[in-house]
């Protein structure tokens, strides 16, 4: 399907019919965009002259060694193919541009490369459809995240620091300033307040409106619960890849928004201290046929065996599934029991502490899924969906038996009722080595290659486990320097 703004035609999938709208809209540079391993967008850009049938076809090189868990130096060049089907204007770049999301190709085996989180998620949907349990996912991700008015950090051998400022923030409300007007959120009372408390209403739909440009859907937007310009906008579901990459355009278009705001946006999953932390609900389904699997009017809040036998699959694998979906040091000072934050491996049409809950907003026969809450947006979406979506399938599978749902208040369960229920592990080096453990659900069908989990598994400790244990903490001064 090509998206030109709001335009959305299926029958104009060819390369050919890209290039003519290219040429048709005046477009002057063409821009091809892929993510390295952690899920960061990368691209670089050709003029539009320079766009033929040949450029889908062969390929564009670039130098794969200086991207983020790619390749070695001695066997860095790599190829970008575009993907006719991601085709946008842009709707960031001043000069008008065409877009493009591209896969990964070796060079020399002309395969696509194993590394690319993107064929990584084409794989995963690949193998749903071979077990014949579905035709297809849906999965619709609710990505929080923070607008500041302005960040400053640092970190070296004699000091390391950070602070953040927002005009929302409740720590300003005794600034002295002529043009202090109060209206703050207060700590944990940010959702819903309308403007002038939601000082970023208009920030939102600005954003919103450059995202439908783009072709996302956008169901709706608001203030979430924390001060200092705690946010989320909701996208309508959509497929795994195609939401994937909704989800990394989603990041690209905030960001640059909010730079034309003199504001910057962060998806770190815990920036502030003592407040709330910024989470990716991914609400997920299978379908065949047009048919929700997941629903029976029977079941428990409505839901079939299929759907039991899939959430216990990501509750038996949510150690290892951390890994691609929590997977920085700052994930684990959201997911910290005691908090109401989704750590609890149970599922619950209630709790939101569970680390499965069953929205019951309608009984609609296709509205009925599951949301799998542990997830924050520093995941790179294409491995973190695919991960979810293999988790699922093994307890498709394999039957797993799902237990009871736990609907009690988990504040109020006994000391021994409280030791029955089991937590997600608390550190990143530990859900790294719940990934060596239990991995071998992510390699069927080839979807995940041990390749890419030891790449995976040695980036994240060489660079982000292991860098920030050595430093020391601020608060350790606090702590210890007296001593």
């Amino acid at each position: 399907m090509v998206r030109i703004n709001n335009m959305i035609t299926r029958n104009m999938t060819a390369a050919k019919e890209v290039i003519e709208l290219c040429e048709e809209k005046d477009l002057k540079i063409v821009d091809l965009k892929f993510t390295d391993l952690p899920g960061l967008l990368q691209h670089f850009s050709i003029p539009a002259t320079e766009l033929g049938e040949s450029l889908f076809e062969k390929g564009a090189g670039f130098d794969g060694s200086s991207i983020r868990g790619f390749q070695e130096i001695h066997e860095s060049d790599m190829l970008l193919l575009p993907d006719p089907e991601t085709a946008i204007v842009d709707p960031i770049c001043k000069v008008p541009t065409l877009s493009l999301i591209c896969n990964v190709r070796d060079p020399v085996t002309g395969e696509s490369y194993s590394r690319d989180p993107r064929y990584v998620a084409q794989k995963a949907e690949a193998y749903l459809r071979s077990t014949g349990i579905a035709d297809a996912s849906y999965w619709g991700p609710e990505a929080e995240f923070f607008v500041f008015d302005s960040i400053r950090f640092d970190q070296n051998q004699h000091c390391g620091y950070y602070f953040v400022d927002s005009a929302e923030g409740i720590w300003n409300s005794g600034k002295n300033e002529r043009s202090n007007l109060g209206y703050r959120p207060r700590y944990k009372e940010g959702y819903f307040p309308v403007p002038p408390t939601d000082s970023l209403q208009d920030f939102r739909s600005e954003a919103i409106l450059k995202m439908i440009e783009a072709g996302i859907e956008v169901e709706a937007h608001h203030h979430e619960v924390a001060t200092a310009g705690q946010c989320e906008i909701d996208m309508k579901y959509t497929t795994l890849t195609r939401m994937a990459d909704q989800l990394t355009l989603y990041k690209y278009i905030l960001k640059n928004v909010a730079r034309d705001h003199f504001k910057t946006v962060t998806f770190m999953p815990k920036p502030l201290f003592m407040d709330n932390g910024s989470g990716m609900h991914t609400h997920q389904s299978l379908w065949k046929e047009e048919r929700n699997l997941f629903y029976d009017p029977e079941g428990y809040a409505l839901l079939g065996k299929t759907a039991m036998y899939y959430i216990v699959g990501l509750l038996q694998h949510s150690p290892a599934l951390l890994a691609f979906c929590a997977p920085t040091t700052n994930s684990y000072r959201r997911l910290v029991p005691g908090y109401e934050a989704p750590v609890n491996l149970v599922y619950s049409q209630r709790n939101r502490s569970a680390c499965v809950r069953i929205p019951l907003y309608s009984p609609d026969p296709k509205a009925k899924r599951i949301e799998y809450r542990p997830p924050d947006s520093s995941c790179n979406p294409y491995l973190a969906f695919a991960a979810m979506l293999m988790a699922g399938l093994d307890g498709i599978e394999k039957k797993m038996d799902p237990g009871e749902p736990l609907d009690k208040d988990l504040y109020e369960l006994s000391p021994e009722e409280a030791a029955q229920v089991k937590v997600v592990p608390g550190t990143l080096d530990k859900v790294l080595e719940a990934l060596e453990d239990d991995y071998e659900f992510l390699l069927k069908g080839d979807v995940f290659t041990e390749d890419i989990i030891s790449a995976w598994i040695e980036y994240k400790r060489r660079n982000e486990v292991d860098q920030v244990r050595l430093r020391p903490h601020p608060y350790e001064f606090y702590l210890y320097f007296d001593i």
